[in-house]
């Protein structure tokens, strides 16, 4: 499937604009960590896109019914499965064991996360932000209350790296997308 294919998909099953700009944080992060990997960055993109395909519609349900939507647009059950594993522990018993169902893992929350850290910086961009400043944040229950920080920390230690590392490989992503997600500001 292209980009442009499962776009369409994504839009068949979505319309909020919110959930679009999450799904195309995801996407640069997949996209950044493939590249880092050297794995396929169009795959691991694809995946990091439609991880939330049935959210919009099913949020009680999330993840319930991304099998019936991908598989008959002729996904296998490896992307199916990668997907299904970013909400384990939460919504999903899919546990992920693939380093690319880490990534999904540890950056899904983690992009939002940055995301709300670049909303309140005066230049409300991820362009000139750096680890700091989301450590920084880190430690406010308050702060983007509902990100689950025990989420990115466990991703980070499935992937092995400091969660430090993680922050600053995320910022990275979504600076190549910062236009597209609404995280360039005013810069």
């Amino acid at each position: 499937m292209t980009r442009e294919q499962a776009v369409a998909l994504w839009r068949q099953w979505n319309s909020d604009e919110s959930l679009w700009r999450h799904a195309l944080s995801v996407e640069a992060a997949m996209r950044h960590f493939a590249r880092k990997y050297g794995e396929d960055e169009e795959y691991w993109g694809l995946v990091g896109l439609l991880h939330d395909i049935d959210y919009q519609k099913y949020p009680e349900e999330h993840l319930r019914h991304a099998r019936e939507i991908l598989a008959p647009a002729g996904f296998d059950d490896t992307f199916i499965r990668s997907v299904e594993s970013h909400g384990w522990g939460i919504c999903s018993d899919v546990e992920p064991t693939h380093v690319m169902e880490k990534v999904l893992f540890a950056t899904d929350e983690l992009t939002g996360f940055i995301a709300a850290c670049a909303y309140v910086r005066p230049s409300r961009s991820v362009l000139d932000m750096e680890v700091k400043s989301v450590k920084k944040k880190w430690g406010s229950a308050a702060f983007a209350a509902g990100v689950r920080r025990s989420v990115i920390e466990q991703g980070a230690q499935m992937l092995g790296i400091p969660l430090e590392e993680l922050i600053g490989e995320t910022i990275l992503a979504l600076r190549s997308a910062a236009a597209e997600t609404g995280l360039k500001g005013n810069l």
